[in-house]
């Protein structure tokens, strides 16, 4: 039974008064960033911090844990955990505060974890710090936390480094890092983003559980209205550093005040909003100062969608990759992980493809093999009629020019030395796209096209947020005006009203220019408003493929039902119900040993162009 609300007001976990954080500028003035922010959370209570990106969320989370430069920013107002100031708290103190106390899941967990240690010993390392114990001990609690968040074969990866992991299976890890001291509070800043749905469920189950366990208190910080009507049971909502609206998280998606608010739950993608059309369709803009969809938007015209061509833009037949697990520096080989095996579609010019999947079912690997930026095992990728296995070295810098990749660690993507203008002016440099005079001014359109200002080519990428370095990936992406563009979570880190400027952006690119996407995505509402066609991976194999319509209106495979499924609804009156997404069941290892025969792959047709794995 929880607290009555004047002892949650009384004794709260975290108590946030007057919060403003401002950083220091290379003039000398500070320029405000979080401005009087005020919020309590209380004992097994989570609120959600909600708003743009750049609207001040994670600035807040990092003023409280202190982990702001000293120099370059400034922190005012009052921050109590557990009654005790830390604002005013010596550095030894607050460091022992952190992981003990209070712990953070950060954005971007490729850039959060150390590329040279194992993720075994990173979280190992937590436990011999704060608990005191021996190696062995650290190991075996260590194994238990990463089977706690669901990663297969957790024993046999503890020696793993980081590269070896996806994006949303490194999001795991530093979960199981973050929750291995049992903290008080945990502040989650954008802690679901890089996970797939259904991944997502089995991560919210976990955190309200330890809730339950443990008394834990939660400081949520997302984008994604789904999870928060899940989660949160109050939401603050900030704009611009301010927070304008606060309150019951069931009182704001009911009878929502301010106008941004309203904007906010309006951009929300809905999942069947598509049911009924065979095109792509643009999302629908708010303006976030009236809460109202903006004038003179025009539909994606009816000539748009995608028309059989001769010769596709890319086609792929049997793609396979494996990666050789070997037993020691020396060792010989013991196994390998069959990321992809026998993958095969094409995608005509015009044309979006999306891959959608479990965290570690070989979407990003696909399309990392597309690009031989991960050398294939077997099959053949064929780009315009030239096979991209077959190219030399410069043949293939010269073949890339026509395929672009956004990757999803926009942080891990950038170069940290250079400016932002340097990192989109390079590829233009490099393929000889423009003259130095004309690349500045080509520069500044390219920001502008994904909704950045000019002055934003001047500064490097540690000062975005990471929904603006997205946008930076994004708008470098575009450059050189690719035919191919390969978009691994492209839109995940933003969002919803950037998401949709974003998405809308490269259906009005597609349409202008005849750009082809491979759109890898596990938001399925997204999916089903950019797709011609959709192929729906796990454990490496397509196991359905077809028109967007026919697969998330007509859905043949169990796997493809359960994704559905699991995808969280803007409705908070759903918290309660338990979705049948299967989210309990262990992942399947994709790990396999040497002498292992892959079996045949066959496929029936359902459909015009639907096809459904048999078996």
């Amino acid at each position: 039974m929880s607290a009555p609300a004047k002892d949650l007001v009384e004794t709260p976990v975290l108590a946030v008064e007057g919060l403003s954080t401002a950083f220091r500028q290379q003039d000398g003035s500070l320029r405000t960033v979080v401005e009087d922010v005020s919020f309590t959370i209380g004992p097994r209570r989570t609120l959600a911090v909600v708003g743009e990106s750049g609207s001040g969320k994670s600035v807040t989370a990092l003023s409280i844990m202190r982990l702001l430069p000293g120099r370059k920013s400034r922190i005012g107002g009052s921050v109590r955990l557990n009654g005790e100031e830390l604002t005013t708290l010596p550095m030894d103190a607050m460091r022992r505060i952190r992981g003990n106390d209070v712990a953070m899941i950060f954005q971007e967990p490729m850039t959060s974890l150390n590329p040279l240690l194992t993720i075994g010993y990173q979280i190992a390392e937590v436990l011999i710090r704060h608990r005191g114990m021996s190696f062995a001990a650290a190991r075996a609690e260590t194994v238990r936390l990463l089977e706690k968040v669901r990663i297969p074969e957790a024993r046999s990866r503890f020696d793993e480094y980081p590269h070896r992991f996806s994006g949303g299976m490194r999001q795991r890890v530093m979960i199981a890092m973050a929750l291995a001291c049992r903290p008080k509070l945990l502040i989650a800043d954008e802690p679901t983003t890089a996970l797939d749905v259904t991944i997502q469920a089995q991560t919210l189950d976990l955190i309200k559980s330890l809730q339950d366990e443990e008394g834990m208190s939660v400081l949520f910080i997302t984008h994604d209205m789904g999870v928060v009507a899940e989660v949160a049971d109050e939401t603050v909502v900030m704009y611009q550093g301010k927070t304008v609206e606060m309150g019951a998280t069931a009182d704001i998606f009911a009878n929502p005040r301010h106008p941004y608010t309203r904007a906010l739950l309006s951009a929300v993608p809905k999942l069947g909003s598509m049911k009924g059309t065979s095109a792509p369709s643009r999302f629908p803009l708010i303006d976030p100062a009236t809460g109202r969809q903006r004038e003179n938007q025009s539909p994606v015209p009816a000539d748009s969608e995608m028309r059989p061509r001769a010769q596709p833009v890319l086609e792929v037949k049997n793609l396979t990759t494996r990666f050789p697990i070997r037993k020691g520096l020396f060792g010989g080989l013991r196994g390998r992980v069959h990321a992809v095996e026998s993958v095969s579609f094409s995608v005509q010019p015009g044309e979006t493809l999306s891959l959608v999947g479990e965290s570690g079912c070989g979407k990003s690997t696909t399309g990392r093999s597309i690009l031989r930026l991960v050398d294939p095992t077997a099959g053949s990728v064929t780009v315009d009629g030239k096979d991209i296995r077959a190219m030399k070295p410069a043949e293939l810098r010269r073949a890339r020019r026509g395929m672009q990749m956004i990757f999803q660690d926009p942080f891990a993507s950038l170069d940290p030395r250079a400016t932002v203008g340097s990192a989109i002016a390079e590829p233009m440099l490099t393929h000889g796209a423009a003259s130095r005079s004309g690349v500045r001014q080509r520069v500044v359109e390219l920001l502008h096209r994904v909704g950045l200002s000019a002055e934003t080519a001047q500064r490097f990428p540690h000062e975005f947020s990471g929904g603006q370095r997205q946008r930076i990936c994004i708008a470098r992406a575009l450059a050189l005006e690719p035919k191919i563009i390969i978009a691994d979570e492209a839109v995940s880190a933003l969002d919803v009203s950037i998401k949709a400027q974003i998405v809308n952006l490269m259906l009005d690119l597609q349409q202008s220019l005849g750009i082809a996407y491979v759109f890898i995505s596990h938001d399925m509402a997204v999916v089903e408003r950019i797709s011609h066609r959709v192929a729906v991976m796990y454990l490496g194999r397509i196991v359905e493929i077809g028109p967007r319509a026919a697969v998330f209106e007509n859905p043949q495979h169990p796997y493809t039902r359960k994704l559905l499924a699991a995808v969280p609804a803007a409705d908070p009156s759903r918290r309660t119900m338990r979705r049948a997404s299967g989210t309990e069941a262990d992942i399947p290892s994709a790990i396999r040993p040497v002498d292992y025969r892959v079996p045949e792959l066959a496929f029936r047709e359902v459909g015009e162009g639907h096809l459904v794995l048999q078996g």
